[in-house]
C-alpha cells in the first residue's frame, strides 16, 4: 500500500514555486487566522525579515505566514508578494480604519543558493505570491520551492557537493498532541542518520565520485576553507497552547534535531535557524513539545536530503547509491 502523502496541520497551509532554470525558489507556510511565533537563530550567517514580530513584548501578538526563500538577501524582497496575497484575502494585523486596514506579517528567512544554477535567478515577489496560490495541506518535499537550489557537504565546494531539499515531518504524541517540522536542507556539514551513524548526503571525495568524505573528521584535522551558501531552516508546527516565550524555547530545543543530523553544525557559514508556530488551544508542558520538535526535525531533515533529486549537476543521495 502506497504511503499516505504528509498533510500539514489544520489552519496551515504550504506551498512552493520553483525555477528550475535559475535553480532557485520559495516556499510559504500560511496560517491566515493567525498564529504565535517563536525563533532561535544559532548560525552566524543568517539572511531575516520581520523577526522582531516573533519576540516577546512586541506588539503584534500573531503572525499570518513565514516565508523561506533562495536568493540570499534579495530574496527577501520576495516576501512582499505573500503580504500582497494576504492583504487581497483580508488577512493581517488589524490598524486605524476602524480595524479595516490589515497588515499582514510575514517573518522571513534566506538560504544562499547562488551558486547553483545562476546567480542572478531570486525570488520575486510575483513567484512569492504563486507559492501562495499553490499552497495545500498536502505538503511536497524534495528540490521544490525554497530546495530547488539546496545543496549539504560544501567542505570542498558545490561540484563536489550532494543535492539538499525540503522534508517534512509529523509526530502524534500523548493526548493529542502533534508536532510537525518543515526543513530545507542547505547545511555547509553532512547529513548523517543518527540511528546507523552513517553520513546520508555530504561532501565527495570527487567531482564524480559517490564516496562521502566526512566533514567533522577532515576539520578536526585542519581542512576548512571558507564556503558561502549555507544554512538549515525549520519550521516547526503544534497544535498545543504556547506563548511566545514558550514557542522560543520550542524552537531552541529543536535546535536539538539540526545536532542530531547535521555534522558540523551551525557553524560561522551557516545561517541556521527555527521558527516554532503554535495554532492549538490544547495545553501540555513546554518541554514535552519541545521535545517532539527536536525529533520532528531530525526526521524532516533526513526527508529533505531523500527525497531530493539531481539538479544543476549536483547529485542527490539516491541517485549517488541506486
Amino acid at each position: 500500500m502506497a504511503e499516505a502523502p504528509p498533510r500539514a496541520l489544520p489552519g496551515i497551509r504550504i506551498g512552493h514555486a520553483s525555477d528550475y532554470g535559475g535553480l532557485t525558489g520559495c516556499t510559504v507556510v500560511l496560517c491566515e487566522r493567525g498564529a504565535v511565533c517563536g525563533v532561535d537563530v544559532r548560525g552566524s550567517a543568517a539572511g531575516t525579515r520581520e523577526l522582531a514580530a516573533c519576540e516577546a513584548g512586541h506588539i503584534v501578538e500573531r503572525i499570518h505566514a513565514i516565508l523561506l526563500t533562495g536568493g540570499s538577501a534579495f530574496g527577501l524582497d520576495a516576501a512582499t508578494g505573500v503580504m500582497e496575497y494576504l492583504e487581497r484575502r483580508g488577512v493581517g494585523f488589524p490598524v486605524g480604519a476602524g480595524g479595516r486596514l490589515r497588515i499582514p506579517i510575514v517573518p522571513a528567512a534566506v538560504i544562499f543558493d547562488l551558486n547553483i544554477g545562476s546567480a542572478t535567478a531570486r525570488p520575486s515577489s510575483r513567484m512569492a505570491r504563486r507559492a501562495c496560490q499553490n499552497a495545500l495541506t498536502v505538503v511536497a518535499e524534495g528540490s521544490v520551492g525554497v530546495g530547488t537550489g539546496a545543496t549539504v557537504g560544501k567542505l570542498f565546494g558545490v561540484r563536489q557537493a550532494t543535492k539538499g531539499g525540503v522534508g517534512f515531518a509529523s509526530l502524534t504524541m500523548a493526548r493529542g498532541i502533534k508536532v510537525q517540522a518543515l526543513a530545507v536542507v542547505n547545511a555547509f556539514g553532512d547529513v548523517v542518520d543518527p540511528s546507523m551513524g552513517e553520513v546520508v548526503a555530504g561532501a565527495r571525495a570527487a567531482p564524480d565520485s559517490s564516496r562521502f568524505v566526512r566533514t567533522e573528521e577532515q576539520m578536526m584535522q585542519g581542512v576548512v576553507r571558507k564556503s558561502f551558501g549555507n544554512t538549515t531552516l525549520v519550521v516547526v508546527m503544534t497544535n498545543a497552547q504556547l506563548g511566545k516565550l514558550e514557542a522560543t524555547k520550542v524552537a531552541q530545543m529543536a535546535h536539538d534535531g539540526l545536532a542530531r543530523t547535521i555534522r558540523p553544525v551551525h557553524t560561522r557559514f551557516d545561517g541556521d535557524l527555527v521558527f516554532a508556530l503554535s495554532l492549538g488551544a490544547r495545553r501540555v508542558d513546554t518541554n514535552v513539545v519541545g521535545t517532539g520538535a527536536a525529533e520532528a526535525t531530525a526526521r524532516a531533515i533526513l526527508r529533505g536530503v531523500r527525497t531530493a533529486h539531481s539538479l544543476g549537476g549536483v547529485p542527490s543521495c539516491a541517485d549517488l547509491h541506486a
